[in-house]
Order: structure tokens, then C-alpha cells, then sequence
């Protein structure tokens, strides 16, 4: 009876490990960013500046530097900014459901000011409900979903930096890849 029961969790567990490979599902891994050197235009002080520097020097072999002259890449913010929108009143007109979008706005160049990422957008959004009752533990959670929107920044912003083309200029002129 008991191996039964064993050969039975051994078959549960090794269909569901089965499955979970065959669903694409990978955990995430290191980034393979395509520069040596990167300097990223963002006060050395803000949270968002250590946590993107933390996540690209612990998961890739590139090295951030302060003087933009001495990296091979220049992460730019063009904008960042945080919204919470209205989404729905109650019967009162009170704000019953809010909306929180992140919109930020970068490109990444080189030295000679060519383009590895021409200046792209990526936009977050977290749908949050709201009670009068409950505002503390609304507010709270708001702050979650803040962090949450700024860890799922840092993880896109990552991605696009793995995919980004390094273009060298040759003798000629001519743009080539290495």
C-alpha cells in the first residue's frame, strides 16, 4: 500500500515538473548585456538608480561608472512619472478604484552619440480598489504596488538592454555590428 502511495507522488510530481518545462516556463536568469561599461544618467541617490545598478552588476559582467565619458553606454531618462488615476466612483462620488501608471521614457547611447536604443517608452499599470473603511491598509498596498511597478521597470529595462545592437563605425564610415 505504501509504495503505491509513493509511486503515485513520484508520478504526480514528475507530471507536473513535466508540465511546467513544456509550458516555456524558465526562471530568470542572467542578463547578457552587450556593454562592458555603463553609466546611467540618474541621481547616484535615487532608489531607482541603486536598484537598476544592483540588477545589472549582479546579473552580467558590465560595470556602471559614474562619468559618462568612461562607459561604452549611456542609459538617458528622458522622463519618469508616476500617475494615479480615477477609475471608478462609488455612489457617494468617491473614488472607488484607482489606476497607478508609470510612464518612462530613456534611450541608450554611445560615445559618439549613436543610438544602441533609440528613445523608447515603457508603461506600467496596477489597478488598485479603494475602501474609506480600510485606508491604511489601502494605503499600504499602494505602496506595494509602487514597488511592484518599479521592480517590473527594472526587469524590462533589463530585457531591452540584453536585446540592444552594438553598432561600431569602421574606417569608411560605414556602420557595422562586431
Amino acid at each position: 500500500m505504501r509504495a503505491i502511495k509513493l509511486a503515485t507522488q513520484l508520478f504526480v510530481t514528475f507530471g507536473l515538473v513535466g508540465l511546467l518545462a513544456a509550458c516555456g516556463f524558465q526562471l530568470r536568469g542572467d542578463y547578457a548585456l552587450p556593454f562592458q561599461t555603463m553609466s546611467i544618467a540618474l541621481a547616484p541617490s535615487s532608489e531607482l538608480y541603486a536598484q537598476l545598478k544592483r540588477s545589472i552588476e549582479a546579473s552580467s559582467p558590465t560595470r556602471i561608472v559614474d562619468d559618462p565619458k568612461d562607459a561604452e553606454a549611456n542609459l538617458v531618462v528622458l522622463g519618469d512619472r508616476n500617475e494615479k488615476v480615477i477609475l471608478t466612483l462609488n455612489s457617494a462620488g468617491r473614488a472607488r478604484e484607482y489606476d497607478l501608471v508609470r510612464t518612462f521614457s530613456f534611450k541608450v547611447s554611445g560615445p559618439n552619440n549613436t543610438d544602441y536604443i533609440s528613445p523608447s517608452q515603457i508603461t506600467l499599470r496596477r489597478d488598485m480598489t479603494f475602501n474609506d473603511d480600510l485606508v491604511l491598509s489601502k494605503e499600504s498596498e499602494e505602496v506595494l504596488l509602487w514597488r511592484d511597478i518599479q521592480n517590473d521597470l527594472i526587469q524590462q529595462l533589463l530585457r531591452r538592454l540584453a536585446a540592444a545592437k552594438l553598432k561600431a563605425v569602421s574606417e569608411s564610415g560605414d556602420a557595422t555590428t562586431p
